[in-house]
């Protein structure tokens, strides 16, 4: 299984985007999605959650500004990011726990990360 992040970019403050991380493999499923952001000298930070059931939760430094989504016929999960600051600015990366029907164990995978700028 691989998880493949795209959607990152420069982007003005106050502007919008987009992440996609699509899951990819076979005989899987994916439970909870998660989106995490780290700048350099920083440790990565939890930025959305959503379940399998499409409950989530946010950082409070993003409420009311970005919305988790997952689409679990393709396997995706989305993170639409609005109003957006230069603090916001970090690599961005997707997490997924991933249940493989061989074994049926949840184990946690990664996607690359994708840089996220904001300019002021």
């Amino acid at each position: 299984v691989q998880l493949q992040a795209s959607g990152g970019g420069l982007v003005q403050a106050g502007g919008s985007l987009r992440l996609s991380c699509a899951a990819s493999g076979s005989r899987f499923h994916v439970n909870d999605m998660r989106w995490y952001r780290q700048t350099p000298g920083k440790q990565r930070e939890l930025v959305a959650t959503i379940t399998r059931s499409s409950t989530s939760n946010y950082a409070d430094s993003v409420k009311g500004r970005f919305t988790i989504s997952r689409d679990n016929a393709r396997n995706t999960a989305y993170l639409l990011m609005d109003s957006l600051k230069p603090s916001d600015s970090a690599v961005y990366y997707c997490n997924a726990d991933v249940v493989t029907f061989q074994d049926s164990r949840v184990r946690d995978y990664w996607g690359q990360g994708t840089l996220v700028t904001v300019s002021s």
